[in-house]
């Protein structure tokens, strides 16, 4: 059928390497090869007379061009296009510019009617476009396809343009059968596919394109629902161990503690100890913000798995952090009668008789650890791969797992990524801590961030400095830790200034992390590897150098290391003031301590970014970004996978689905 035909016989030799590039090989390719935005060429947009604001498209005649100082490859080549002289905008002017890419001279020259498309800025009181996307408009245009309707704009490559793109698309969209793209499950049978093709490459209205978009980001949140579905499914049909019917320890252990557990931390627990209790493997995920108390749920966890005869691992990203829960661990389980161990790439500590054992990387190459492992706990899980949580999860049979994380989730998130995880939120701060203020400064005078520094410093708190870059770039101004280290050792001279950044070597860090919590080191000047690290609850103070080149989720996972003790604590974000977009970033830090709203927000400027993990959770590239802010799409996404999956387990009735869950899933 035509749909599944190869384009190659429809395209010149050149145009088939083109489209390999892209990945493109069947006409069905061709269809899925959506519009990345769309041009209303029924209107065209006035002539600017200022400059910002959103890009336009506008149409006109090239007056005049001039090449100036090409050497080689470099220079810059310059146009005047004027507002066509039939319009209502003729007369009006603009200049566009393209660096060091003469071969625009070859394609573009005067007299040419041209629709161009960018945003405007003024240079030396000229309003000028830099590298507009362009196409020159011919004499005996087809109107159909280019000129007075809505037109789609594609993503390209060398060997292709976008005049010839367009017009091949619209040919296959006439020629194509729609019942060789029938699905052997439609999302919506009122729309057919072949309709909502043609609605998305050349819609009639932009409401006609947006609900395009949405049956096709409907049909991609199902597939990715339908693995989600299968595999939590199919999860939850294997056997399991019963534990967590004796609590004995945790009574214990709760009875100790010198303060009492917030409400979402006793919630927390119950419905772990429920799924624990279950015969079914355990597959739940404790999101909590920063300094939430998500290592106390872990131990109540542990102590459960420990009091049924089962050992427990606890992996976490890095040595010193290994650490850190080691030594609590200890405090709190070794009176109990607890054995606690440590596993990590230069340590090895009382793995005999360890019930449970916390480490790093090293727990999945320490075969001779477990004898019985029933619990795995996983802290910050998204510095983990698949494979790796895979591969510790194996040296158990089909123990209860627990990953936990402390990067804020949307809840659209959550039910696209970890729908197969039952999920537990921790979001009450626990008592005892003090209030965290955050302040945004344009441009401060180093001498106010020096005294204020020093006035916490002399009442024996300890503060962080934060600099984006480790070294000097010549193509950033931002300063770096390493030159910036020196002039604040000399500012602090009373003081025990420490530097830390990535390129240092694994040992020496470590020992840099411990003098810190140690209070050997007064104030440590470091990059964002402090992002997941140690608990140092005299910490009261952070200073972030060009935070506006920060992502939301990186500053809030910063501003975490601050605010974990019972002192008033601060975080400076520092400015140059100039990034529009840097600036709302930075008053979102500033006017909520939410991980959560501050989530929702990193969201819709700038889609999922870091905060999903999708290579390691088995989805790859979502398409549809925008829709992931929708939570009635994904809902009804989530319902419909639900529904085929209880009424089809198996699949039996739709082989091609199965094969797209053997592709998502990811390799356990």
């Amino acid at each position: 059928m035509l749909a599944l035909e190869s384009i190659q016989p429809l395209v010149s030799h050149k145009e088939w390497e083109a489209f390999e590039k892209l990945g493109i090989t069947t006409v069905q390719d061709v269809l899925e090869w959506f519009p990345k935005r769309y041009e209303d060429r029924r209107r065209f947009d006035a002539f600017p007379s200022q400059s910002g604001g959103d890009p336009v498209c506008l149409m006109g005649v090239v007056k005049d061009s001039v090449r100036k100082g090409f050497g080689g490859r470099t220079g810059v080549y310059e146009v005047q296009v004027e507002g066509s002289g039939d319009s209502v905008f003729g007369g009006s002017q603009i200049t566009c510019r393209w660096f060091n890419m003469p071969f625009i001279a070859k394609v573009l020259a005067a007299g040419h009617e041209v629709v161009l498309y960018g945003k405007v800025k003024d240079v030396a009181g000229r309003l000028v476009i830099d590298h507009p996307e362009f196409e020159i408009v011919s004499e005996c245009e087809d109107v159909s396809v280019h000129l007075q309707r809505i037109v789609p704009v594609y993503k390209l490559t060398s060997g292709l343009n976008q005049r010839r793109l367009r017009e091949f698309v619209y040919q296959l969209i006439q020629q194509v059968e729609a019942k060789s793209l029938e699905e052997s499950y439609s999302v919506d049978e009122s729309y057919p596919r072949m309709e909502a093709y043609r609605d998305i490459h050349f819609p009639e209205t932009m409401e006609a394109k947006d609900a395009a978009r949405r049956r096709f980001a409907l049909e991609e949140f199902f597939t990715i629902q339908l693995n989600v579905a299968w595999r939590r499914h199919h999860y939850r049909r294997q056997q399991g161990r019963v534990m967590g019917l004796k609590k004995t320890l945790l009574k214990q252990f709760y009875e100790n503690l010198p303060f009492d557990l917030t409400g979402a931390q006793k919630r927390s627990i119950r419905e772990i100890a429920t799924d624990m209790v279950s015969p079914y493997p355990m597959n739940r995920m404790l999101q909590g913000d920063v300094g939430s108390g998500k290592t106390f749920v872990a131990l109540c966890a542990a102590l459960l798995a420990v009091e049924s005869g089962a050992q427990v691992a606890m992996m976490a990203p890095t040595q010193i952090l290994a650490e850190q829960h080691y030594l609590g661990f200890q405090k709190w389980l070794e009176p109990l009668g607890v054995n606690v161990g440590l596993c990590t790439g230069n340590r090895r500590e009382g793995l005999d008789q360890a019930q449970i054992v916390v480490g790093t990387h090293a727990l999945l190459f320490g075969e001779d650890v477990f004898t019985d492992l029933g619990l795995v706990i996983v802290d910050e899980q998204h510095k983990f791969g698949v494979d790796q949580r895979s591969q510790l999860i194996q040296q158990g049979v089909m123990p209860d797992v627990l990953v936990m994380t402390a990067t804020p989730i949307p809840r659209t998130l959550t039910l696209t990524v970890y729908g197969d995880l039952d999920v537990s939120i921790l979001d009450e701060r626990p008592a005892g801590r003090g209030m965290l203020v955050s302040a945004m400064r344009v441009k401060p005078k180093v001498t106010d961030v020096t005294k204020f520094l020093k006035q916490q410093l002399e009442q024996g708190r300890q503060g962080y400095i934060v600099y984006p870059l480790v070294e000097e770039s010549e193509s950033l101004t931002a300063e770096s830790a390493v030159v910036a280290y020196e002039k604040w050792v000399k500012r602090l001279s009373k003081y025990q200034v420490g530097l830390l950044h990535g390129k240092i070597k694994p040992e020496e860090k470590d020992r840099i992390m411990a003098e810190f919590r140690d209070g050997q080191l007064d104030v440590l000047v470091s990059t964002t590897v402090i992002e997941v690290g140690v608990d140092v609850p005299n910490a009261n103070i952070m200073v972030i150098n060009n935070a506006e080149r920060f992502g939301l989720a990186q500053l809030h996972q910063l501003r975490g290391r601050i605010g974990r003790g019972e002192h008033k604590s601060y975080c400076i974000l520092l400015t140059d003031g100039k990034s529009e977009t840097g600036n709302q970033k930075l008053e979102v830090m500033v006017n909520t301590n939410d991980g959560f709203k501050i989530a929702e927000f990193d969201l819709k400027m700038r889609g999922p970014g870091d905060v999903l993990g999708t290579q390691q959770s088995g989805i790859g590239e979502i398409r549809f970004i925008e829709y992931l802010s929708d939570p009635t799409l994904i809902r009804e996404a989530k319902s419909i996978a639900d529904l085929l999956i209880s009424n089809d387990p198996e699949l039996k009735d739709h082989p091609d689905l199965r094969l797209v869950i053997d592709q998502a899933s990811p390799k356990e």
